[in-house]
Parts: structure tokens; C-alpha cells; sequence
């Protein structure tokens, strides 16, 4: 498929990819309305929280959220309410330790573990004749390597895949959040991650140690000392390597809309995959000059996100 042409552009007052990233966090909001909560039993027995909002389809939508998110993030809810308003349902996952409780096991959600993702479809399979994926930045990534490292086995109840500003080259965007622009992004995502290590550490005070994370600097930093050795990588450069997205859309094989904006500060180049998607014959690249990270606003009450997303779906294959 061609690289297509955007026809995104912000309003007028948000004139950069940062003011565009942080507005709808603090001028967006919209409240969770899920009819329940599932509990899912990992293999390993750990568990994962889905949220439920449900119209009657028997067409589903997946979200998966991002870094440090959940299923109350503002863009969670208001792709939750627009797919709804079109008759589809909803499941939004929340990664485990994300759902407002630490997960049982050492091991953590990441932005490779696609085998959650796993367990939330094959959940829902038995109740759609279709399913579809939306993922945001991290749950982006998750959700393109799982079509991709899928793509022999993929159920066909799993028509397409909508991702949102994605740092499918992880160690590349790692350096773009480094840089001293990022400063701020990159002491929140590390302050949070602190926090849930704090609850993690009283279920394993012999196995995590916090003792010098003041060290810590930046994502290199945090992969090498906790995300890595956690998760059984050898350190932030095998757990780059083997989790980015960018290696697995040659192999994609569902029609999948990739959508990263120019300016979003926590991409580098190497998160614009042109040349793996200018002759792709499933996967849309589409990458608007605006938009931020995880942003996309319109004037009007629907973003560009959703608007795109059911618009990708809906169209003939």
C-alpha cells in the first residue's frame, strides 16, 4: 500500500508537537464508563484486568494503552465511547501491574509481551465473529509485533490493526527521550515506574532493589537495572533488539494502519518505517506533519485517532 497523504491538522492554538502532546491530558476529559471488569488468569499465574463496554455486536475493538497508561486514560475512554456509538464493543486491557493493583509475578509487563495480548483475543474469539486492535505508543508496539510474529497462525476473526504514535525502534526513541527537550516526559515516566517497583519490591524484597535508583537517568538506564533482568533479556540492548515492532511488519499480513506523527517527541527517524511499508501490501503508513504524541486533537469532540481508526475499519479491504 501507497504511503498515504494525511489530511490531519490541529487547531490553530496548539502550535508544536509538545503543546500538542500534553493538551489532552489536562484540557480532555472523559470519564471511564465500562459495564464490568474481567479478571484473566495468566499461564503463569499472574492476572490481567479487562474492562468490558458492550453495544450487543458481534464486532470487537481491543485497545491497548501505553507506557505507565490504563483503561481510564483519556484516550482509552474516548475511543471506547466513539467505537460504541458506531456498534462495536469494546475490551480494554489494562498491562499487568496497570490496573491499580501490583501483578503477582517478578516478571513485568513490557513493550514485547505479547503473550498477554494473546491471552486478552483468545478471551474474546469465542464471543465475535470479528475482532479488531487499536494500540497507543507502547500498546502499539505490542500490538504490531503481535500480528507480525503471528501472522501463519493468525485467527481470521482478526480483520485489521489501527496503532497510534509508536516507537516501533525502541532504542531510537529511548534517544529521542533522552534528549534535554524530554527532560520533563522522561522524569514522570521514571518517577511512575518507581512507584509500581515500590509495590512490586513488598511482594519481592529480595529480588528488587531500589536502593540506587536516584542513579537513574534515563529508559537505557531502567531496561539495564529492572526491565531486562526482570523479564529474562541480558540487558537494554537485547530487550531493544527483540521488542521493537519495526523487525515484524514485513510480515504483517492483516491490513494494519500505522499513524506517528512528525513532531511527536518521543519518536526518532528510525520510527518512520518508509521503507518497509512504501511497497507493503497490508500495512498503511500515514505520517501527518502535526499531532504529537498520542494527541492527534480536533476541534469538534472527536480526534483525528478515533475518526481514523473507524474510518480504517470500515473501509473495504
Amino acid at each position: 500500500m501507497p504511503i498515504k497523504q494525511s489530511t490531519y491538522t490541529p487547531p490553530f492554538y496548539l502550535t508544536n508537537g509538545h503543546t500538542q502532546t500534553i493538551y489532552p491530558t489536562f484540557f480532555r476529559k472523559i470519564k471511564p464508563d465500562f459495564d464490568y471488569r474481567e479478571r484473566l488468569t495468566t499461564p503463569d499465574q499472574d492476572f490481567i484486568d479487562v474492562d468490558w463496554k458492550k453495544t450487543g455486536s458481534k464486532k470487537c475493538v481491543i485497545l491497548s494503552h501505553g507506557l505507565e497508561g490504563n483503561s481510564k486514560k483519556w484516550y482509552i475512554s474516548a475511543m471506547t465511547k466513539h467505537f460504541n456509538m458506531h456498534q462495536f464493543d469494546v475490551c480494554a486491557w489494562n498491562f499487568r501491574g496497570c490496573s491499580g493493583e501490583p501483578n503477582l509475578t517478578l516478571s513485568t509487563y513490557h513493550s514485547g509481551k505479547t503473550e498477554d495480548l494473546d491471552l486478552v483475543i483468545q478471551n474474546a474469539l469465542p464471543k465475535y465473529d470479528e475482532i479488531y486492535l487499536v494500540g497507543f505508543s507502547m500498546g502499539g508496539n505490542v500490538s504490531l509485533k503481535y500480528i507480525g510474529e503471528h501472522s501463519k497462525d493468525l485467527n481470521p476473526k482478526i480483520k485489521k490493526c489501527a496503532v497510534f504514535s509508536v516507537p516501533i525502534d525502541l532504542y531510537g526513541s529511548c534517544l529521542e527521550l533522552n534528549k534535554t527537550s524530554n527532560i520533563v516526559y522522561m522524569k514522570t515516566f521514571l518517577s511512575e515506574l518507581k512507584e509500581k517497583l515500590e509495590a512490586k519490591q513488598k511482594l519481592f524484597p529480595k529480588d528488587i532493589s531500589l536502593e540506587n535508583y536516584g542513579n537513574i537517568k534515563n529508559f537505557i538506564d531502567f531496561d539495564n537495572t529492572y526491565t531486562a533482568p526482570l523479564n529474562g533479556f541480558k540487558d537494554s540492548a537485547d530487550y531493544c533488539k527483540k521488542a521493537s515492532s519495526k523487525q515484524f511488519i514485513s510480515s504483517i499480513k492483516i491490513p494494519t494502519l500505522l499513524v506517528n506523527a512528525k513532531n511527536d517527541p518521543f519518536l526518532s527517524k528510525t520510527c518512520y518505517p518508509v521503507k518497509e511499508c512504501k511497497d507493503h501490501k497490508f500495512v498503511t503508513l500515514e505520517m501527518p506533519k502535526e499531532g504529537g504524541h498520542i494527541s492527534f486533537a480536533q476541534n469538534g469532540g472527536i480526534y483525528y485517532s478515533e475518526q481514523r481508526a473507524l474510518e480504517f475499519f470500515l473501509e473495504d479491504s
